[in-house]
């Protein structure tokens, strides 16, 4: 389980060939906030791979279910990002930012009010 205590820096889409593979769908979508204001709590496992960018990222995931729960970026040290799905059903804003659109499933198509695209 993670809990937020602050609205999120910014809501965001995935297309990369892992981000796909994680979730099992054609795209990720999370939620970054600052690292203080995510508290995980109950047992986790980690899984560490290194992005298409060089990056290296670390998972949280529950060993029961395999659900990632959250997940932080070398790169971006002050940053936790916590998926979407693991919210359940509370409202988020349109992601501002589509990355890896390159790799973009060519049936996908992400509303574009104002939204920042990245190949």
């Amino acid at each position: 389980k993670a809990e937020c205590t602050e609205e999120p820096l910014r809501v965001s889409v995935c297309h990369c060939r892992e981000c796909q593979r994680r979730t099992g769908s054609a795209f990720s979508a999370q939620a970054r906030f600052p690292v203080g204001s995510v508290t995980v709590k109950g047992e986790t496992s980690t899984f560490v791979r290194t992005a298409d960018s060089g990056g290296r990222l670390t998972y949280q995931f529950c060993p029961s279910c395999g659900s990632t729960i959250a997940y932080e970026i070398d790169r971006w040290p002050d940053v936790i990002a916590v998926p979407l799905g693991a919210f359940g059903d509370e409202a988020f804003p349109s992601p501002a930012y589509s990355i890896y659109e390159r790799r973009k499933r060519p049936w996908v198509s992400i509303a574009d009010d104002g939204v920042e695209h990245h190949d």
